[in-house]
């Protein structure tokens, strides 16, 4: 039970670290929390059509209600630089400033949709106090991509080409910005405020409870026995922290700052432990159930409905996830290293009967999504749920001090997310209202002669610059109404195994140098060089490397079309993937240690057999025999090698 308490514990100092709140009954903090609070009644009324003297919120309304409060809260939370612990004066100002303009603007809603109603000047404030959160929750590069790309149509006809667009004088792009269903009135704003608020208030709710502890005791209890326990286990923690949170980096923050000193312990290089908790929290964001909010941002720019992109994850991340735990596995047992003393890991059986509250709310959470299509009501009516569930046992009882504790992780939550995708509205906009998306298509298209080969490697460039020039939502945002149109309409390929297509090669700049600020995260609380972190998570997420490949030219593995062609492709790839991990870490599964001149041909066969195509299958098949036969032999004629 120690190790319940302390992952608990651990995860609430990591959310102070990362704002400044605090403790818990701090003077911010009892403002932040009435803030978030506010915010998340105006949501309940909105979402669940709540009236007020007989009238709804209208659409304008609720979305500047929820702008003033969580922008206010974020500058009250999110430090103006590293180090800061106090809230200086121009915060309370800037947060005072951000409330009443919401406000006001809130009160013109009605004429701003009807009559095009604007304030250029308190645009202009609003627009900068965004560019502030901006810089606050994505650092500089973020704040650079949002600047330059949400001014473009002040530039747009001086551009050559495809990347020429219709100009804007500066007023009519700040309206156009601000006041628009093209900037903060549109799709961006509801992503955060609609979509995906009863998601962050699940888990924050789930993390109050007690099931970040949880997760980990039930990973230890599971994996923590075997040869690299620890590193399993970080593995399998930080995927379901990841899901539920959909931050890449809170959960290496949070998870990351138990299980890397553990991992550590056990005898793994610290640049070792760094990269397996950057893959496996970076996996999280596409891992089902919740997923981050980028998958919300997909359904609604494909136009189905979440449960269907939930399913089309499913394949993609577990075989990410197969990969690594191989490698992981097969590091631990070239090098020797062993589990945890079963003496200090927690009973499965225990560890269930504590957390089958939290069990049972996943599942009621999945039917809600996928039988029932409740949509985004299923985490509120899940949150119910848990807070009721919470009561039958001691340690998960919602107490005043735990609820109060609860709004704060919520607010966190929410205002982190908000303080990164409302900036992105002026992305959005500018590239909406210029038409440049269209002439970039077009231009990608010419640009590869019409080749759908050489518009994937263009694709895959665009992906991974984007995704290094800011964030992955971003990245998406852009490409998902140039690129993906490029490809569909030269290949015609699926159209969602495109869209994942684009969000797993946007995605890579987390653990890619020379960027790879995920890796450098993990790297630093490690205690390791961030680029060496860096090259090793490049080597453990290699499924994700080419994945997206497959199942771009195989929508069965997004489980979409004809699903036929499972029966003989998933096996190759599961094969194919254990050859890969044997060749990277020098050890196969059922084979034992790889020869290193066998290490790069066993590699390129299991690329080659897992690849969707028949003859490259039954080449690589005879000589993955042939090799695997070789390793096996050499390792019952060589002992002391094994």
């Amino acid at each position: 039970m120690t190790q319940t308490t302390s992952s608990t514990d651990q995860t609430s100092v990591t959310e102070t670290e990362v704002t400044r709140l605090g403790a818990l009954y701090s003077w911010q903090s009892i403002l932040f929390v009435v803030l978030s609070v506010s915010g998340l009644f105006a949501g309940l009324a909105y979402i669940f059509g709540f009236t007020w003297n007989g009238q709804r919120l209208l659409e304008g309304e609720y979305y500047w209600a929820f702008i003033g409060f969580f922008a206010a809260a974020a500058f009250i939370a999110l430090p103006a630089k590293a180090g800061q612990t106090k809230v200086p004066f121009y915060d309370v100002i800037a947060a005072i400033a951000v409330v009443v303009i919401s406000f006001y603007f809130a009160s013109n809603a009605w004429d701003m949709v009807q009559a095009g109603w604007s304030n250029l000047y308190l645009g202009v404030v609003v627009w900068l106090l965004m560019m502030e959160l901006a810089r606050r929750s994505g650092g500089i590069p973020f704040l650079l991509v949002v600047v330059l790309l949400g001014m473009y149509p002040l530039v747009a006809d001086y551009f050559p080409g495809l990347l020429m667009g219709i100009p804007y004088q500066f007023e009519y792009m700040i309206e156009a910005h601000v006041f628009r269903a093209e900037g903060m009135m549109g799709i961006t704003t509801k992503i955060v405020a609609e979509i995906i608020l009863g998601f962050l208030v699940f888990a924050g709710v789930l993390l109050a409870t007690g099931a970040g502890g949880f997760f980990i005791d039930l990973a230890n209890a599971s994996f923590g026995r075997y040869r690299g326990g620890p590193a399993k286990v970080a593995v399998v923690a930080s995927g379901f922290m990841g899901s539920l949170s959909g931050s890449v980096f809170s959960n290496i923050a949070g998870t990351g700052s138990i299980t890397i000193p553990t991992m550590k312990k056990v005898g793994y290089p610290a640049h070792y432990a760094g990269a397996i908790e950057a893959c496996a929290s970076m996996g999280g964001a596409v891992m089902p159930p919740v997923m981050g909010a980028i998958a919300f941002v997909m359904a609604i720019t494909i136009g189905v409905d979440y449960a269907t992109i939930m399913i089309a994850a499913i394949l993609p991340s577990l075989l990410f996830y197969f990969g690594l735990l191989l490698q992981v596995d097969a590091y631990a047992a070239r090098t020797g290293l062993k589990g945890m003393p079963k003496d200090q890991l927690p009973s499965v059986r225990k560890v269930l009967l504590r957390g089958w509250p939290f069990l049972s709310v996943m599942v009621f959470l999945i039917w809600g999504l996928l039988y029932m299509r409740w949509e985004y009501y299923t985490p509120w009516y899940a949150c119910l749920l848990m807070i009721g569930l919470s009561f039958l046992q001691r340690d998960t009882r919602m107490t005043p001090r735990k609820l109060f504790d609860a709004c704060r992780q919520i607010g966190v939550l929410i205002t982190q997310t908000a303080a990164i995708i409302l900036p992105i509205a002026f992305v959005v906009s500018a590239l909406t209202i210029t038409g440049v998306t269209g002439s970039v298509t077009s231009g990608l298209v010419s640009l590869g002669g019409g080749n759908l080969y050489l518009i994937i490697f263009f694709g895959v460039l665009a992906c991974f610059i984007m995704g290094m020039a800011g964030l992955a939502i971003v990245a998406y945002i852009f490409l998902a109404v140039t690129l993906a149109p490029a490809i569909t309409q030269v290949g015609g390929l699926d159209t969602i195994a495109v869209h994942f297509f684009i969000v797993y090669y946007a995605m890579l700049s987390a653990i890619t140098p020379p960027v790879g600020a995920a890796a450098f995260l993990a790297g630093t609380i490690a205690g390791a060089k961030p680029m060496k972190t860096s090259f090793t998570a490049m080597r453990l997420g290699v499924v994700i490397y080419f994945i997206p490949l497959f199942f771009l030219f195989q929508p069965a593995l997004v489980l979409q079309g004809d699903l036929t062609p499972l029966l003989y492709v998933l096996p190759s790839i599961v094969v194919g993937i254990m050859m890969i991990s044997g060749g990277l870490e020098g050890y196969l599964l059922g084979a034992g240690r790889v020869p290193t001149a066998v290490r790069l041909p066993l590699l390129a066969v299991g690329f080659a057999f897992s690849f969707p195509g028949f003859w490259t299958t039954i080449i690589s098949g005879a000589l993955a025999v042939l090799l695997v036969g070789y390793i096996w032999r050499f390792n019952r004629t060589h002992p002391a090698y094994a």
